[in-house]
């Protein structure tokens, strides 16, 4: 999907559910091991992505899995920078960082859409370099850091503390002058819960749409799966349980399903789109 065809699909009152892929350009991924983290790897693995059917690519030069340590801006920029280049002509590009300064690179060289981890909080640059940029901008909720994220986290009512938060977020961002149109909400999975808040956010899913902003979900391959499954610890082998909540949320309210198996969720998500009526 091109950006403009990006930016009309976002603007529909009625959207049908697309599918992101995940292009990690770190030697650390928790899903891929750095299998894509030099260049031509890369690049490669974003168009076949996209020949899947894919209509958005999120890169990001900087791990987030719980226990992870931050990356420079500067090292960040170096890892990406090349990759979107070369696919900004191919699909619609998003930079996923929490830096303003790596956004900025990134935008620069192609990228039309911002996933921040933080919701804008991690960096004071980045809700206006968002908002002059004039580009979509995926909020998410987050408890902590992804180094101290998954240390007894706990709430009162999951969902309702992740709504309070992410409404609050895109309050901020609009009072500071960005557009409605341009904010998705995204609830977080796995980023500061336990399995339990987990499985309630999915269960709930579809109290997200009262805040009226396009849903995000990214469940891809994430531990929570394996350990209800029994699919095991290695990421790649979580497909099935991935499958089911990427059926799940694309039924109750998701937009935008991040993935990195893409061709299959891409069937995955024709399928629920059919039963749907969507």
């Amino acid at each position: 999907m091109r950006p403009d065809d990006f930016r009309h699909w976002l603007r529909q009152p009625k959207r049908q559910a697309l599918v992101m892929g995940v292009l990690n350009v770190t030697p650390d991924s928790f899903s891929d091991g750095g299998k894509y983290a030099l260049v031509d790897a890369a690049v490669a693995h974003g168009r076949r992505m996209v020949d899947a059917g894919a209509g958005v690519l999120d890169i990001g030069g900087e791990s987030t899995r719980p226990g992870s340590m931050s990356v420079p801006p500067d090292e960040q920029i170096r890892r990406i920078r090349p990759v979107i280049e070369q696919l900004r002509d191919v699909a619609t590009l998003s930079v996923d960082t929490r830096d303003a300064a790596v956004a900025r690179a990134a935008l620069d060289a192609g990228a039309r859409l911002i996933n921040d981890i933080s919701a804008g909080t991690a960096d004071a640059n980045m809700l206006p370099l968002a908002i002059k940029s004039y580009v979509p901008f995926i909020l998410m909720h987050m408890r902590g850091e992804p180094a101290t994220m998954q240390v007894n986290p706990q709430y009162g009512d999951v969902m309702r503390e992740v709504m309070e938060y992410l409404a609050g977020r895109a309050q901020v961002a609009m009072d500071m002058g960005m557009d409605r149109s341009n904010i998705l909400i995204d609830p977080g999975i796995g980023f500061g819960k336990t399995d339990a808040h987990n499985l309630e956010l999915l269960r709930r899913l579809n109290e997200l749409e009262q805040l009226g902003y396009p849903i995000v979900v990214g469940t891809s391959r994430k531990a929570f799966i394996g350990r209800i499954t029994g699919e095991g610890p290695a990421a790649e082998n979580r497909l099935f349980g991935t499958a089911a909540t990427v059926a799940w949320s694309m039924a109750h309210g998701a937009s935008l399903l991040r993935v990195h198996d893409v061709e299959q969720m891409v069937y995955v998500v024709r399928m629920a789109r059919a039963i749907v009526g969507d």
